[in-house]
């Protein structure tokens, strides 16, 4: 497969319970550690995340690839580009 990353990463990130700016800072710390092709999973119950992860990821040209909303979080799966 072309592009392919045989070590690609999936890791997930818990952050319920944070308040912005934490999820979007602790998101971007943990981006920085990833290589491209890595997927990232977000876990946050700060409504304002729907603003500011989104936001942060046209910041850093990462994308995320679904958000996903339960009954007591947001969660978000950003591809490292």
């Amino acid at each position: 497969m072309l592009g392919h990353n045989p070590t690609m990463t999936d890791t997930t990130i818990n952050l319920r319970g944070l308040k912005c700016p934490l999820p979007a800072l602790r998101t971007r710390k943990a981006l920085s550690k990833l290589h491209a092709g890595d997927l990232l999973t977000v876990e946050c119950t700060d409504p304002l995340v729907d603003i500011d992860i989104p936001n942060l990821i046209r910041e850093t040209g990462d994308s995320i690839e679904a958000t996903t909303r339960e009954t007591d979080a947001i969660i978000f799966r950003i591809r490292k580009r």
